[in-house]
């Protein structure tokens, strides 16, 4: 059976046999919300079949597989995913080139370097025509198939319930039919690595379903059945990569039959139906043929391996893995969820809201960041790409690909302070991938050492550039990715993976720039030419994030030279260091300069905050050395607004929080929520693009902790409309996992685990006001106070609890 993207399409907005559960939101607005049971207070939730699947589809996800839950009560799919299924790369129809031209284009770089020798701009497209390369091959992530269900026609269905409970990673459907309940569940086990349903009923005999997978049209494709159900083998046309689709279908009562002429399974009159679907190819993440095995005999294994394992038992092997990750932390804001619809909720923040149900919608909102990321990245899989791992078209936006000139780096912000650390593995995974491809670059297009990337990648070690005049270039990006690494040791305290992970990749991405800055004929000093400050204005030399960045890069390779031994490496990293433009100065206007001229236009409203990369992620500004430059920071950002597209509001939650201006940052947050959230919570760019949910929740972290400066800073950004509360099981650099709760915007008590040895430091609004003990024993703590600094010494295993005193 073939099916296409156009009755995908048309599926999604069907309605049958559905008596309608419409609200006026005015109605809404005047009736005072019933208060929902406490283990509702994580739950998105919907009073209606999704009728469109990126505003209103429920998002599950194992890392690998993702898929997307619609409802709809007689004709329903289930759309899903598997990472590794694209078009293009090596193979595809149109050839491939990773970006690079056949021959080296050194000779096309220096021309423009010596350009600026006599220039002080180069405009986008004469940069593009220069540099730039038309695209062949590139690709983009495909939807795997969707798992068709028809279900008898409900007579007169009511109570229909459509949610995504958070807590326990499960999507559940259910209503009411002539007096019997209906309940389908749906999850994503990474266990198991596989998406499990079950259709079940409150009565014996009501399930009959007929079953199928439907895929796009751009593969071949071949249906058979086997043992346990349906299997689906073809390539897609475009490159000849091999797929495979296995669905497992299992009954309690009732009869099962298969059909061979439309590849359908049957089932009628049944107490239940469970359905496990798994999925993969032959893709292998290996430089340069990106092919390994055909997925038959892993997938058949997984099949074979829960064959008589009944539901109950698939479920409590993916909870505990789940609850493994996610219950780590937990946030108090005051919060309390009323008894409506997310859509409502969402409508009515913030104006038609009580300020409990508001702060309900926004601790919902940073666990639904946490959830998107345990879903769409764990081990073994691709790193979450522009949408997770969420994808229901064969051309999505921007391909779906892997942007690095931020999307794919605000994608991990939340992962370590967020306590989610294993989730970072595929994107260490993804980027070790890139830098073999990433050396030719490097060669080919600038003639360096080390490795680089520019704009953006795929799964096919895209290292090239492309011809997009205001994105394509930014070299930088390499650089960019490596301080992943180098901020996952400092959370971590781990050597090992330093010295054994960590330092080949920053070491290859600052040997890179060793090579690659020039000198600046006007002041002496090491500088990026070209430079590009993204997505406006004129091609220059030094724009500040390009200094920024390689400051960045440059610091933490001499700072991880010095820990893994490499002395000489770390000397001649300082040495550059010395000689580098930082990228700081302050303009005519009090702004941090986003060029090393003085060029910035105080009326310039343009979503990206380049400049203010040292400020965040990036940690070159001192709130106690260079407090000019926070000043600087905070005009630039006032002058930007707060407007721009969802990860451009994410972004700028995390720099107030890094100003300390807990009331602009939740501003900000506001204004995401209102403006640039679906209903379904995912975050629109528009259109859905997931990296505004990760940097959102990344960014309510920080307005709690922040550890980016060699201390710990707590509650540096309460706003105050959360006045008392608590968070649990947040990380700080330094190996640290604390516990906080506060009244009154004050903090109250304090609890950290040192996972490591060493001296701390901790920044408070009154330091002398608190007192230090150890939890075990009760001993009390000498605290060191310096410019309101405490300091004492830690030992790794011990807890320690910081308690405000008694008026």
């Amino acid at each position: 059976m073939r099916e296409g993207s156009t009755r995908l399409s048309r599926q999604f907005n069907t309605r049958r046999h559905f008596k309608a559960f419409t609200f006026l939101l005015c109605s809404i607005w005047i009736t005072p919300y019933a208060i929902a049971e406490d283990n509702q207070a994580l739950t998105i939730r919907f009073d209606a079949p999704a009728s469109d699947w990126e505003r209103e589809g429920l998002p599950i996800g194992n890392g690998a597989m993702g898929a997307v839950v619609i409802g709809e009560l007689q004709r329903d799919i289930l759309q899903f995913n598997e990472k590794t299924l694209w078009t293009g790369g090596p193979g595809a129809k149109g050839g491939y080139d990773f970006g690079l031209p056949d021959k080296p284009q050194v000779k096309a770089l220096k021309k423009v370097q010596q350009h600026f020798e006599k220039e002080s701009a180069l405009s986008p497209d004469d940069a593009a025509a220069a540099l730039g390369r038309k695209i062949t091959g590139y690709g983009d992530y495909q939807s795997f198939g969707h798992l068709e269900f028809d279900f008898k026609a409900p007579k007169d269905a009511t109570d229909y319930r459509r949610e995504l409970d958070l807590n326990n990673a499960m999507v559940r459907v259910s209503y009411s039919d002539e007096g019997v309940r209906y309940t389908r569940e749906y999850f994503a086990s990474y266990p198991d690595q596989l998406i499990a349903v079950r259709l079940s009923a409150d009565q014996p005999g009501k399930i009959t379903v007929s079953t199928g997978v439907g895929v796009h049209d751009n593969r071949t494709i071949k249906q058979t059945f086997d043992q346990y159900g349906l299997v689906i083998n073809g390539e897609l046309n475009d490159n000849g990569l091999q797929y495979q689709t296995r669905v497992a279908v299992r009954h309690q009562g009732g009869d099962i039959r298969r059909d061979e002429s439309d590849h359908r399974i049957h089932i009628s009159n049944a107490d239940e139906v469970v359905l496990m679907l798994t999925a993969g190819t032959n893709y292998r993440q290996a430089y340069p043929q990106y092919r390994g095995e055909h997925p038959d005999a892993v997938l058949a294994s997984r099949i074979k391996a829960v064959a008589t394992l009944d539901w109950q038992k698939l479920l409590a092997r993916h909870q505990q893995d789940y609850h493994g990750l996610f219950n780590r932390v937990a946030l108090n804001i005051g919060q309390q969820m009323p008894d409506v619809a997310t859509p409502v909720l969402l409508a009515n923040y913030p104006a038609n809201n009580s300020a409990a149900a508001n702060r309900a919608l926004e601790a919902l909102y940073f666990q639904f960041g946490r959830y998107l990321l345990i879903a769409s990245s764990r081990a073994g899989s691709l790193p979450a790409n522009l949408q997770g791992v969420w994808n229901h078209s064969a051309t999505p936006p921007w391909n779906a690909d892997y942007h690095v000139n931020i999307n794919l780096q605000m994608n991990y912000w939340l992962a370590d302070v967020t306590n989610l650390s294993e989730t970072n593995v595929p994107l260490f995974d993804f980027i070790d991938s890139l830098i073999e491809p990433g050396q030719v670059s490097a060669k080919k297009l600038v003639g360096a050492k080390g490795w680089t990337l520019f704009l953006n990648t795929n799964i096919w070690g895209f290292t090239g550039v492309i011809q997009w005049p205001t994105a394509f270039w930014q070299p930088e990006a390499g650089a960019w990715l490596a301080q992943h690494y180098w901020d996952h040791y400092r959370f971590t305290g781990d050597e090992a993976f330093l010295k054994n992970r960590a330092w080949p990749a920053i070491k290859g991405a600052a040997e890179f720039w060793l090579d690659a800055l020039v000198k600046d004929k006007r002041d002496g000093l090491l500088v990026v030419s070209p430079s590009y400050s993204p997505e406006h204005g004129d091609f220059t030399v030094a724009s500040a994030m390009s200094q920024q960045i390689v400051f960045d890069v440059l610091r933490n390779a001499r700072d991880a030279a010095s820990i893994v031994g490499d002395k000489s490496f770390a000397n001649k990293a300082n040495s550059t260091l010395e000689k580098l433009d930082p990228g700081l100065r302050i303009g005519s206007w009090g702004q941090l300069q986003e060029w090393k001229e003085d060029l910035d236009d105080p009326e310039n409203k343009h979503r990206h905050i380049s400049h203010l990369f040292a400020l965040h992620p990036g940690n070159q500004i001192n709130i106690a050395t260079e407090p000019q430059y926070l000043e600087a920071a905070k005009v630039s950002l006032n002058a930007r607004g707060d407007g721009g597209t969802g990860w451009a509001q994410a972004w700028k939650i995390n720099m107030w929080a890094r100003l300390h201006d807990g009331n602009r940052a939740h501003k900000v947050l506001s204004e995401q929520l209102q403006q640039s959230t679906l209903p379904n919570l995912w975050d629109n760019h528009p259109p859905f693009q997931i990296d505004g949910n990760f940097g959102a929740t990344a960014g309510i972290a920080e307005m709690l902790l922040q550890s980016h400066n060699q201390e710990l800073h707590i509650l540096p950004a309460l706003p105050a409309s959360w006045p008392q509360g608590s968070v649990q099981g947040l990380k700080a650099r330094g190996n640290l996992t604390i516990d906080l709760a506060w009244q009154e915007n004050r903090l109250q008590h304090m609890t950290m685990v040192a996972g490591s040895s060493g001296k701390l430091q901790l920044r408070l609004a009154s330091p002398g006001d608190y007192t230090l003990s150890e939890v075990e024993g009760g001993k009390k703590i000498t605290l060191n106070n310096h410019n309101n600094v405490l300091e004492f010494n830690a030992e790794q295993g011990k807890s320690y609890r910081l308690t405000a005193n008694k008026d």
